[in-house]
């Protein structure tokens, strides 16, 4: 006698992003409330339980917008097993409005060059970092050394950080984990070194040639 294996459903991602769009709508009075009176805390867990509905695994903050005053981000980081339900959350988000903004992915800082980092008693400006980029076209991906004038003022902790900090804050989230290879911090500049904004256009330039 032959037994068939039942094969394990696939998850209907568009039905559970459904589910918490329609959730976040019922939510929305309360979580505006609470960000309106500074306490977000409120209704942390109501949201936890929310996303957690979607998927376990994937992660949520609330950022300030780039273009609206508050943005929901909800991230698989990098990790693409959890990309369909991101990919499902995005596509089923309403538009943004005044107040709201939607990303699967913790995005870009515009002009990263313009921002300040502190790391302990360290003020960083990341407009004076500088990186150096070995394009791999055949994996699609680009190995880097980041330096910064400072890095030597820094323990290993905060090199650590303030060599990952200007790349995701250059690239985004899902840009930085699908593009960067190797990433080593610099003790001295190299000498093909370029700035942060030139990077992007790099990265984003092999993400094109790669079809992303």
């Amino acid at each position: 006698m032959k037994f068939l294996r039942r094969r394990a459903e696939e998850p209907d991602h568009a039905a559970l992003a459904a589910a918490f769009w329609q959730r976040w709508e019922e939510l929305l009075p309360v979580l505006s409330s609470a960000l309106g009176e500074r306490e977000p805390r409120k209704v942390e867990p109501l949201l936890c339980d929310t996303v957690t509905a979607l998927h376990p695994d994937l992660h949520f903050t609330i950022e300030r917008g780039h273009e609206s005053v508050y943005a929901l981000v909800v991230s698989a980081q990098g990790d693409p097993a959890l990309r369909p339900y991101t990919d499902a959350w995005l596509a089923a988000a309403p538009p943004s409005s005044a107040l709201w903004e939607y990303h699967d992915a913790v995005p870009a800082v515009p002009d990263p060059t313009q921002v300040t980092v502190n790391l302990g008693a360290h003020r960083l400006a990341l407009g004076q970092v500088r990186v150096s980029a070995r394009v791999d076209e055949d994996a699609g991906v680009v190995d880097v050394e980041v330096y910064h004038p400072r890095l030597s003022e820094l323990d290993d902790a905060a090199k650590a950080a303030m060599t990952f900090l200007p790349l995701d804050a250059t690239l985004g989230e899902r840009l930085a984990a699908d593009r960067l290879g190797r990433v080593e911090t610099a003790e001295t500049e190299p000498d093909d070194s370029i700035g942060l904004l030139e990077f992007r256009d790099l990265v984003r330039e092999l993400d094109r040639m790669a079809g992303g």
